[in-house]
């Protein structure tokens, strides 16, 4: 996260921006707008291997089903599961892939290079060609997506810095839905960063609830929930999951000065405001 340009510039330059008839597709080869980087070969290996790694082991998901939630830039995750003999359901709240297959063929021969056999890509001339290599599904609806899975289908969930952009009014049914299609046996890996995505901070937390959940705020490229560690645990629970945080990262001190806060923040405590970010895991 770029913190040399002050937040409030990269925020007014989004809201302009996002509002050009460009498509995201533009947007992404100039760098802006970017939905994470697992279009990067090694960063998605070692972000796909941690959550299963921490979970069941990365070596017992063959005939498993593993669902991303918010894969943003890359389907990577499909070729990684399917080289470790697993399927995967990827969904997002919109086609943001990139259509240029290169970056999965040098996926598929790093893998090769880890000593795994993920399917023969060299024959795929498209994202959906590799899907359907992969025995993978991309669900581009968000939460008419997920309705769309079978109950108790998947073994395991897992997100990276994904759940702080899920709309706050969405998140609750988000994560029941995540209930509902997750095996008795199955397990969620999480990794949320509750910094503002502006200038790293709390600068989010300078607006109204009003402002901030508006649609012009909200689909600008910026938004996110604003949900606080406690409450998005109690948020887990009420959707009927045992929660265990893993790892938690905090600030020394509070990052943006309380006065400069929302009305609705100002009484929520320093220790509550200084939790940067966390990991958890649900069954």
């Amino acid at each position: 996260m770029n913190t040399r340009i002050p937040w409030w510039i990269k925020l007014g330059a989004k809201l302009v921006l996002s509002r050009l008839p460009i498509g995201y597709a533009v947007w992404q080869r100039l760098g802006l707008f970017r939905h994470g980087c697992m279009d990067t070969s090694e960063y998605a290996i070692q972000v796909f291997h941690s959550h299963a790694e921490k979970t069941r082991g990365k070596d017992q998901l063959r005939g498993k089903t593993v669902l991303e939630l918010g894969p943003g830039d890359s389907i990577a995750s499909a070729i990684i599961a399917a080289a470790h003999g697993a399927q995967a359901i990827l969904i997002d709240t919109g086609r943001f892939v990139r259509a240029d297959i290169v970056p999965y063929l040098e996926l598929e021969r790093a893998l090769v290079k880890r000593g795994l056999r993920p399917p023969d890509l060299s024959l795929c001339r498209s994202i959906d060609d590799i899907l359907k290599h992969c025995s993978a599904r991309y669900m581009t609806r968000g939460l008419v997506s997920l309705r769309q899975i079978e109950a108790e289908s998947v073994d395991l969930i897992f997100s990276q810095a994904v759940l702080e952009h899920v709309r706050r009014r969405d998140f609750l049914e988000t994560m029941r839905e995540c209930r509902r299609v997750l095996r008795s046996s199955g397990i969620c890996s999480h990794q949320i960063d509750l910094r503002d995505h502006l200038g790293g901070a709390l600068n989010n937390l300078r607006f109204t609830e009003r402002i901030w959940e508006s649609e012009f705020f909200a689909t600008s490229g910026f938004y996110t929930n604003r949900i606080s560690y406690t409450e998005m645990q109690n948020f887990f629970k009420q959707a009927g999951f045992e929660v265990e945080v893993t790892g938690v990262c905090r600030w020394a001190a509070l990052p943006t000065s309380r006065n400069r806060l929302a009305k609705e923040f100002k009484d929520v405590s320093d220790e509550e405001l200084c939790v940067s970010g966390f990991a958890v895991f649900l069954r």
